[in-house]
């Protein structure tokens, strides 16, 4: 599902959106190896079982295989629709991130509100070229956006993108001395 372009303002144009790193889907994809591991040995196991007649067999093979389904569902599918519905967008107004796939929720940060942008990343996340990116702004608390791709990329590009807020602001408004 990409970004609704419908969302943004006239004339706004998108400066970055990006889907969080691939790494925060790696322990969902080891999770369903692993599950379909498990399944799969108990399906031989009951298929190759001397000790079961037809019918029970039957209904333990079709119970492994709804175990295995659900918890594909729950620990593979969900993770990447997940990954795949939350957005982090900047644009030359404002942040914007949104996530969730039934129950939407998410949060604009007007360009002209940002105090300081910082991004945090360890040595892994450095290997991955990951990080968090953590946005301060009138708010209370600084807002902390985890796992985005390229992190030093995006928190440059912010920042240039306020410096050039700042530089529009600065701005003579017809010889007057006013700012726009």
């Amino acid at each position: 599902m990409g970004y609704p372009r419908e969302n943004l303002a006239p004339g706004e144009q998108v400066v970055i959106h990006r889907h969080p790193h691939w790494k925060c889907l790696i322990v969902p994809v080891l999770i369903f190896w692993i599950v379909t591991a498990v399944a799969g040995v108990a399906l031989g196991f009951i298929q190759t079982s001397d000790s079961l007649s037809s019918g029970p067999r039957l209904w333990l093979t079709v119970a492994v295989i709804v175990v295995w389904v659900a918890a594909t569902g729950y620990w593979l599918v969900r993770p990447v629709m997940s990954w795949r519905t939350t957005h982090f967008i900047v644009t030359d107004r404002r942040v914007i991130y949104r996530n969730g796939i039934i129950t939407r929720s998410g949060i604009d940060i007007p360009i002209r509100r940002i105090n300081t942008v910082e991004f945090r990343h360890g040595l892994i996340d450095r290997m991955l070229r990951t990080g968090t990116l953590v946005i301060e702004s009138a708010s209370d608390d600084p807002l902390s956006f985890d796992d985005i791709p390229d992190v030093e990329a995006v928190h440059a590009l912010l920042y240039q993108e306020l410096l050039d807020d700042e530089d529009d602001e600065d701005v003579v408004d017809g010889g007057r001395g006013r700012r726009r």
